[in-house]
């Protein structure tokens, strides 16, 4: 029988120093080595050791690059290094977490704790730019997921049994939105209008989604790296003030990645809808000057996918419309291995049907589009590509960490699913790391949950209550207690 996570936390870690994050680290990763008999598995140990072939994930490996007789760069992936799935990893994890989780379930209004913080379940938020993730603290995925958007009607209403409301959120955005005007509170990671994003967090909480009372349980946020210190304030104030969160802690979105995978070391590169940034973690220890951030991602994507098909003579210029280039974007778009040779040749076309029912053909639009995440210049903009802020991160660290970084890069968020993005990031890193350098990108499946997984982990442990702020806290030092509590 697997010990409870409650055990597993009391022996790993040390809670004497309570804000050392190195101690949440100890913990995650011990729980995962005694599930392993101490092997470590995503840790290392010998490749052997890592499961059957059935629980393996393919890890690009350099080990496949390959010239031809014109001696121009092919790159061609072999499937010779293997990690296990984290999914199947986690299984262990959330079964012996079950029993101990269930508990507090039932026990929604429990007794006080030493911080006046009612000890229920806390609240996994992942607040992306464009989907948010929410639920409880244990489980293995949020409970829910929609997109982070607020619509208001754009038309007059004119009988008695039309459409009841004046703000659509989410779901029910979504479905009216040839009705609606939408816009989204966040953009490029940062929010843009505090009023609709209280009313997102508001509906989190409500009966369409979590059905709880926000006053009794604790909320763990995520944010992308290096917002303005008043954007993290601004939150913290709504989540006190106005919901009365009993405690609130506030966590980068690529620690709580790599949180997901088991590892203590790496560089992930977590790119979603608002934001694109690059960590470099050691040992538990994110290495800040090395932090990397690009403010283009998925919805820039979008927006030049909408631009190209314009060219092409199909005019999606409404709110409304836009999410329908979203939608087309995801299901069509993908990296070119050789984005010039592409270029050069007649691109096969993909068929899209609109919901009206027409059909368009959608040609070369489908890889120039994301092909802005590895050349921004394409729309404009003067950050540097990817591949580029991954080997910019890796040379702010120390020499003696920069191969074991190399190794070990971790994917995180929506807009790395594009089919053949990990072959090209591949290939562009090789090109900018020095001659020899073995380099290894991990992709897990379930990426796109990677940052909530890693969210729920670190909130279940008992040592998260001693890295929260909580409301009497707040209400004793004020804005800069969120600061000293967040790492």
């Amino acid at each position: 029988m697997l010990p409870s996570l409650k055990s597993i936390s009391c022996r790993f870690v040390n809670t004497s120093t309570p804000s050392c994050p190195e101690n949440i680290v100890v913990g995650v990763i011990g729980y995962w080595k005694l599930l392993h008999g101490g092997r470590g598995a995503l840790l290392g140990g010998n490749a052997d050791d890592h499961g059957t072939e059935e629980e393996m994930n393919v890890v690009w490996s350099i080990q496949g690059f390959k010239r031809s007789s014109c001696d121009e760069a092919v790159f061609k992936p072999k499937r010779i290094h293997r990690i296990p799935s984290y999914t199947l990893q986690l299984r262990h994890f959330w079964k012996s977490m079950a029993k101990t989780m269930s508990m507090a379930k039932k026990n929604r209004c429990a007794t006080m704790d030493s911080y006046d913080v009612i000890a229920n379940q806390p609240v996994v938020i992942d607040n992306g730019s464009g989907v948010i993730k929410a639920g409880f603290a244990g489980e293995q995925q949020p409970k829910c997921r929609f997109a982070n958007l607020v619509g208001r009607p754009k038309h007059t209403r004119v009988m008695a049994g039309a459409l009841e409301g004046d703000v659509f959120i989410g779901p029910k955005a979504d479905e009216h939105r040839g009705l609606l005007s939408l816009k989204y509170p966040m953009e490029h990671g940062i929010v843009t209008d505090w009023n609709d994003m209280e009313k997102v967090w508001s509906y989190v909480y409500g009966s369409d989604q979590l059905n709880i009372t926000p006053e009794e349980h604790p909320v763990l946020l995520t944010e992308a790296p290096l917002n303005p210190a008043k954007n993290r304030e601004k939150a913290a104030e709504i989540f006190f003030e106005t919901f009365g969160a009993p405690a609130l802690h506030i966590q980068m979105q690529a620690v709580l990645s790599l949180y997901s995978t088991g590892r203590t070391t790496g560089v992930v590169l977590d790119s979603g809808d608002g934001v694109s940034h690059v960590v470099p973690i050691y040992e538990g220890f994110a290495i800040r000057p090395g932090i990397q951030r690009i403010d283009v991602a998925g919805r820039d994507v979008t927006r030049y996918l909408r631009l190209l098909l314009r060219k092409e003579g199909h005019t999606f210029h409404r709110t409304s419309e836009f999410e329908i280039v979203r939608e087309m974007k995801e299901q069509l778009c993908y990296l070119a291995l050789n984005y010039m040779k592409d270029e050069g040749s007649d691109s096969e076309k993909a068929t899209y049907k609109l919901p009206d029912g027409s059909v368009i053909d959608v040609g070369a639009a489908r890889y120039r589009a994301p092909e802005v995440l590895f050349r921004p210049e394409l729309i404009g903009e003067e950050w540097t590509g990817i591949p580029q802020c991954i080997h910019n991160s890796i040379l702010k660290c120390d020499f003696d960490l920069r191969k074991t970084l190399y190794s070990n890069i971790v994917l995180s968020g929506g807009s790395t699913l594009y089919p053949g993005f990990g072959d090209r990031l591949l290939a562009e890193v090789k090109r900018l790391a020095p001659r020899d350098t073995k380099i290894r990108i991990s992709a897990p499946q379930e990426r796109v949950y990677s940052t909530w997984i890693g969210g729920s982990i670190l909130a279940s442990l008992d040592t998260f209550r001693k890295i929260w702020v909580s409301k009497k806290e707040w209400d004793d030092e004020g804005k800069k207690v969120i600061h000293r509590k967040t790492f």
